[in-house]
């Protein structure tokens, strides 16, 4: 069994829900996000259910990145960058002055666009984040758990020392989804895991993605609305003002989103209209 010291987003000790809480993962209120002077999103209030997948989609601009760097506070790394409004997890508010980013990105895992495995072996990539998180367990058991977590042990399992670098595009990421589950995290954040993929390798990750729902809260941004419609429980449909700033026009599950929505903006991206 794979122990963490317990974290905390504060000083305090954290008590966190079930995973069959209904208490949501991430709740969003009223959040606005500038960079420099440019608002790049608008007033979004949102529940992300737990443990199903939800994706982000809509036209390019309209802040679906914006707001996911939002869940883990990777936008205070971008100069200038400012946010209004609540992200709450675990009923804390993660832009509240006493809280620390390091501990907030514990919580919440991130996958990129482009697969970026550390110069490091296999091995040592996935290892990485757990030994200075503090992991005190056995090692070589959570690395061989992750990695069968996402479903690349049976093809690393030979050549734990050769370098992430050797592997294929589809194994990086693969790679990479084991480097952010091995910290244990709630929260796995995918910025466009697929879009430097190849048809295989893009399929393997969203069944990977099926097979960690439940046990993970997954929030996905994808340009790819078949990809949308495929994997995720729940759809949030973003799109641009007059101004250029993004907001939400639509949120529900994905078959609604998909064969009923409310709004007739929603419709016509869904439909190819626009976007």
């Amino acid at each position: 069994m794979t122990s963490f010291p317990r974290i905390s987003l504060r000083t305090e000790s954290l008590s966190s829900p079930s995973a069959t809480s209904t208490v949501p993962a991430i709740q969003v209120r009223h959040l606005g996000v500038w960079y420099g002077s440019k608002q790049a999103l608008k007033d979004v209030t949102l529940d992300v259910p737990r443990g199903q997948i939800t994706a982000f989609i809509g036209p390019s601009g309209c802040g679906k990145s914006t707001l996911l760097r939002s869940f883990n506070r990777m936008n205070d790394l971008i100069p200038g960058a400012r946010v209004e409004g609540e992200v709450l997890i675990e009923g804390q508010n993660i832009y509240a002055a006493d809280v620390d980013p390091v501990a907030v990105r514990r919580h919440v895992g991130m996958v990129f666009q482009k697969p970026n495995p550390f110069p490091k072996s296999i091995y040592e990539n996935v290892a990485w984040g757990a030994r200075i998180n503090g992991f005190k367990g056995n090692m070589d058991e959570l690395v061989e758990e992750a990695l069968r977590d996402a479903a690349l042990w049976d093809e690393v399992k030979d050549k734990l020392k050769e370098s992430g670098l050797s592997l294929s595009g589809g194994q990086q990421q693969r790679l990479c989804i084991a480097r952010a589950i091995a910290i244990k995290p709630e929260i796995i954040l995918m910025d466009e895991p697929c879009s430097a993929l190849d048809p295989i390798a893009t399929l393997k990750i969203e069944d990977l993605m099926r097979d960690l729902r439940g046990r993970y809260t997954i929030v996905i941004v994808t340009h790819n609305m078949q990809q949308a419609a495929r994997v995720s429980d729940y759809t949030a449909f973003f799109t641009v003002t007059p101004d250029h700033v993004g907001y939400l026009e639509e949120f529900g599950t994905t078959h609604q989103i998909f064969t009923n929505p409310r709004s007739k903006i929603t419709e016509d991206y869904i439909t190819g209209r626009f976007g």
